[in-house]
């Protein structure tokens, strides 16, 4: 079930699904005929059959680990007798990948007394600023209002293009001059939304390189002056990841979760890759729960995530 910062169901979308079986029609489209390949009139589940499985979970991007384990689980219940018909994979499949993503799900969390403070990272490109501009459209969707915060200082455009989304979104937006200390636009953008009372902030931050650990001593900074001047804050640290890169998606993943405390992650651009299995690799390998999914550039664009939505999408 999803849930807003403030504990309330948000208003239920009665398209959402269908827009996430659009949003995934590549990965949905590839993965499937592969299965479908392998165990098509197919009556023996045999080690041709395996292997043409296996291929069919590797190249949809959900993990040698995840595949490896589904594999040794049809092989337990072959053995067992327990799965004799190849048309009975794709229910076990199915069951698996949702008992990954269910696994890793957990609610958002819960504030009590505004402003809900949300922290944004990931390196360039990915689609981070763009994805604080949708967050921001789907939180006022909730009959929120919502400040953005230009913490990344470091690149002009940056401030600049995240003004374009705060006049696009109609949301209050703080910044300073290129070159400003970011920890002090997160001081300056939370005494306001206090003063204003705002129900949600939602930080921009520099595009780090999973390298660049003076950066990432940077972002520190900025959550501690966040939890300075509200105690709880941030209350999520979400890792924006482009579906596009796959696995090496998960490396930068990896450096982001020791050093930010992430707490989520934004998948963008769902809808331009064949390998959206990478969803289920991220749950499984970095145990985060996916928060958003980016499946268009339209601003209303970044759904909710829900495993069983997510699966169904697949495999209905």
């Amino acid at each position: 079930m999803i849930k807003s910062l403030f504990g309330s169901e948000p208003a239920s979308e009665p398209n959402l699904l269908e827009r996430l079986k659009a949003g995934i029609q590549k990965t949905r489209a590839g993965l499937m005929e592969k299965i479908e390949d392998a165990v098509g009139g197919r009556k023996e589940i045999d080690a041709g059959v395996l292997e043409e499985l296996e291929y069919a979970l590797v190249t949809a991007d959900i993990g040698a680990r995840t595949s490896e384990e589904i594999l040794e689980r049809i092989r337990q219940q072959v053995s067992r007798q327990a799965l004799g018909d190849a048309g009975e994979l794709k229910k076990l499949i199915r069951r698996h990948l949702l008992e990954i993503l269910q696994a890793v799900d957990r609610p958002l969390a819960e504030v009590t007394e505004p402003p809900a403070v949300i922290l944004v990272v990931g390196v360039n490109g990915a689609g981070k600023t763009t994805s604080i501009g949708k967050l921001a459209r789907r939180i006022q969707s909730e009959g929120r209002t919502v400040m953005m915060c230009a913490a990344d200082t470091f690149r002009a455009a940056a401030i600049e293009q995240l003004e374009v989304w705060a006049q696009r979104t109609g949301a209050d937006l703080i910044k300073q001059q290129q070159g400003a200390d970011p920890s002090a636009v997160v001081f300056d953008a939370l005494q306001a939304a206090r003063a204003r009372k705002i129900d949600c902030v939602i930080v921009d931050t520099a595009g780090r390189l999973h390298t660049k650990t003076n950066l990432m001593a940077e972002l520190e900074k900025m959550r501690r002056t966040a939890a300075r001047v509200i105690p709880s804050a941030p209350h999520e640290v979400l890792l924006v990841i482009e579906a596009t890169t796959g696995q090496n998606g998960l490396e930068q993943a990896r450096k982001f979760t020791e050093t930010s405390a992430v707490t989520g992650i934004i998948l963008t651009k769902l809808d331009g890759t064949a390998k959206g299995g990478v969803v289920v690799a991220i749950a499984r390998e970095l145990n985060l729960p996916i928060r958003y999914v980016g499946v268009g550039e339209q601003v209303d664009d970044l759904l909710p995530f829900d495993p069983e939505e997510f699966v169904a999408s697949l495999f209905d």
